[in-house]
């Protein structure tokens, strides 16, 4: 008798690039809040990050690679580019 299970493969997570990410509190979150088309979905954005033990990890990726778009580390895109020109 074969005790044996077969699971199926399960796609790993790409962490070469960001491997904080897996820590991140919107991992689960609608990615759709982060790329806000108003004020208060940037609003529940920041809140996200605002409780997120990797946001100081998010926001220096989003400035070292110039994120342009969405809230990243709780920051908003022109909040982003401020930090840029110091």
């Amino acid at each position: 008798m074969n005790t044996t299970m077969e699971l199926p493969a399960l796609d790993a997570p790409v962490l070469e690039e960001r491997p904080w990410a897996v820590y991140s509190a919107c991992r689960d979150a609608d990615p759709e809040i982060f790329f806000a088309s108003t004020r208060a979905d940037e609003r529940a954005a920041v809140a996200v990050c605002n409780a997120c033990a990797v946001a100081d990890h998010c926001l220096e990726f989003a400035l070292e690679t110039r994120e342009r778009f969405g809230v990243w580390g709780g920051t908003n895109e022109r909040e982003r580019r401020k930090m840029l020109r110091g």
